[in-house]
């Protein structure tokens, strides 16, 4: 029986990488499986926390013993919080490790997001980045930096550092190239050390996916026009399409020969986002489409499930690079702002992310209160 997992990457050369993490699936052994199953790294971000520390009774031992040598003050409280993470951070971390090892270096990875209230608190997400890396101190750790414009200068510092990073909260070509050349500086910076090991620093750039579609369908339906519904569930596929020549642009030439030459890896595009939403369209949409060489994809595990079940593996991620342009042109003739349509996304998902930190953080904080009491 083929595993299509297995295949994605030894035939095609993506990796698959799941985006959930739970307590549970590190103490049943469930995280395990699922990597042997042929998941090749993982993502994480405060959402999923979110829904595994409130979902479950899995944390309230620890929970219990951290309040206990506190007052349960706000403060106290958020620490908790990221002492929770940080075990799961750890064990995920440890299963992994052999694929970091296998692989020498290129997955295995583990992704933890810093505080979301720091997306545009550029010197704070630099603090936050360097202080989860030298907490959580793994090899196979990426801290994830979201990509707004104050993020930028984060990623070039800790690339410069020697660190590796997740770019998240992607949206658009434009950043996505600000992206890419923070990366490539801070690869240079760090090469300036004649004894840097530059092939110790990975880095992955999330391209959030169903989400665009979400938005450009909810306003090609409001225009109505034959035109316009026409384009319903292809500006995602499109865009993701357009990163990737961007990406095969970029990495390439004198200035990146120089850095490989050091040992350097690409900066791989990541998609992110990418169980579909819409259940009119295929549930393995945003596999299908995207799959090609030195790509990450990090599935919800609903769609790695239907993946394996019923996924194509076949090279589509530049099969058709001047039918995605036609798209995008398509796009913007029937009055679709797609810079509008970034911005929007990243407002949104910036402040998705707070609000479920904060709820989780308010729900820690009743849990101590009425411990405490």
């Amino acid at each position: 029986m083929t595993n299509r997992l297995n295949d994605l990457y030894e035939q095609q050369g993506q990796s698959a990488w799941l985006d959930n993490l739970r307590r549970d699936y590190i103490t049943s052994g469930k995280l395990v499986e699922i990597r042997d199953g042929g998941a090749r790294g993982l993502t994480s971000n405060p959402s999923i926390f979110q829904k595994a520390i409130q979902g479950s009774a899995d944390y309230d031992e620890q929970f219990n013993e951290l309040i206990a040598d506190n007052s349960g003050a706000a403060g106290e409280v958020i620490e908790d919080y990221w002492s929770l993470v940080i075990r799961d951070i750890h064990g995920a971390c440890d299963v992994f490790s052999k694929v970091y090892d296998q692989s020498n270096g290129v997955d295995g990875y583990v992704s933890v997001e810093v505080a979301p209230n720091l997306a545009h608190d550029g010197p704070g997400t630099e603090s936050a980045a360097r202080e989860l890396h030298e907490r959580i101190n793994r090899r196979n750790l990426m801290v994830k930096i979201p990509g707004t414009e104050e993020g930028i200068a984060p990623i070039q510092q800790m690339i410069a550092e020697g660190r590796s990073i997740n770019v998240t909260l992607i949206f658009s070509l434009p950043r996505y190239a600000k992206v890419i050349e923070a990366y490539i500086a801070g690869l240079e910076e760090l090469a300036k050390n004649p004894d840097a090991d530059l092939s110790q620093v990975g880095s992955v750039a999330s391209f959030f996916i169903s989400r665009v579609d979400v938005e450009v369908d909810k306003r090609l339906e409001t225009l109505g026009t034959d035109d316009a519904l026409a384009l319903r569930g292809k500006a995602a596929v499109a865009q993701g399409q357009l990163a990737y020549k961007l990406f095969l642009e970029q990495f390439s030439g004198d200035r990146w020969a120089k850095l490989a030459a050091r040992g350097a890896r690409v900066q791989r595009p990541l998609w992110a986002s990418t169980g579909a939403k819409n259940p009119e369209y295929s549930d393995v949409l945003y596999v299908d489409e995207l799959i090609g060489p030195d790509t990450v994809n990090t599935l919800p595990d609903a769609t790695l499930d239907a993946f394996v079940d019923h996924g194509t593996v076949a090279r589509t991620v530049d099969a058709d690079l001047d039918g995605a342009e036609a798209i995008w042109a398509q796009l913007a003739a029937v009055g679709i702002d797609m810079d509008d349509v970034a911005a929007q996304l990243e407002r949104e998902g910036v402040a998705s992310f707070a609000k479920a930190f904060d709820e989780l953080i308010a729900a820690l904080e009743e849990k101590a209160a009425s411990l405490k009491s």
